[in-house]
């Protein structure tokens, strides 16, 4: 289940990209999930463990990957317990966050509101302990904390 801490958290790892820079594995790069988003958001294509194919910018090396690819893929394969600031993604990594909360347990920090989309949806608020299942209900409660 994805829950959510809203406002600054002091144990979540502030600036992911740099992170990942340090600790990501090649594995996770040609891991199937990963490959879907970076197609998604990126626009970009895996060719292998250390080299992508973006529209723009030609052959780059995993490090020039976005810092919202990266978060990502720190939530989906970093060690359990590890807290993330999710407002390092744009809204078009939220359905994403939404994924990977639907298989694992997952726990990030938003210092922003995120558009979760028009769809139903299921996240903890630990400010409140409430369950969120739409962006209605998410929305009443952010706003109190970011």
């Amino acid at each position: 289940m994805l829950s959510i801490y809203l406002g600054n958290m002091q144990e979540a790892i502030y600036y992911p990209p740099v992170y990942f820079d340090n600790r990501y594995e090649d594995e996770w790069i040609t891991d199937e999930l990963s490959i879907a988003m970076i197609k998604d958001v990126d626009r970009s294509e895996v060719v292998g463990p250390r080299l992508i194919e973006s529209p723009v910018l030609g052959p780059i090396s995993v490090k020039e990957l976005s810092g919202g690819v990266k978060t990502l893929m720190l939530m989906a394969f970093s060690e359990e317990g590890k807290i993330f600031n999710a407002s390092a993604c744009g809204n078009n990594c939220a359905k994403w966050i939404l994924k990977i909360g639907e298989r694992k347990d997952l726990t990030v920090n938003l210092r922003h509101i995120m558009d979760f989309g028009e769809g139903t949806f299921e996240a903890r608020i630990l400010n409140t302990g409430e369950v969120v299942h739409n962006m209605e209900e998410f929305v009443k409660i952010a706003v109190d904390y970011v």
